[in-house]
């Protein structure tokens, strides 16, 4: 595996996030990406030393920049962000960001009110597989 490109704190009960992770997990082919729950110890962890409140209506992702301390991102910034490091084709989404985080933010909290209704939700968190548990961080 390379060296990380961020950590992704997801909702570990959501239909739609989990759904996210497993795509992530296969289209990362170089294996950077990190992944925690948001009900975990290690965004507890991560998001206290920033003195950020739990929010499981978001994903967080921490990008890891040579040498700089790790940008945090949230909602549609997150999710642009995450997809541009995947690299390739999916570098051509941050074309996304022209359009005004406002207006990208309000469709991800349209879709986050309503992800369970839409995409069910799990009784516990996510358990990785044997062959994911080291890009799991709790």
């Amino acid at each position: 595996m390379s060296a990380p490109a961020g950590v992704v704190l997801f909702d570990g009960v959501c239909g739609l996030c989990n759904r996210t992770v497993d795509f992530l997990l296969r289209a990362d082919r170089r294996g950077r990406l990190r992944f925690a729950t948001l009900q975990g110890p290690t965004a507890a962890s991560l998001l206290g030393e920033r003195s950020l409140p739990l929010d499981l209506q978001t994903v967080v992702y921490l990008r890891h920049r040579d040498g700089a301390a790790p940008e945090l991102l949230e909602r549609s910034s997150a999710i642009l962000a995450i997809l541009r490091d995947l690299g390739g084709g999916w570098r051509a989404t941050a074309a996304l960001r022209l359009v005004p985080r406002p207006w990208r933010d309000a469709v991800y909290r349209l879709i986050a009110a309503r992800r369970y209704r839409w995409f069910g939700k799990r009784d516990t968190c996510r358990l990785p597989a044997p062959e994911e548990r080291l890009r799991f961080l709790d």
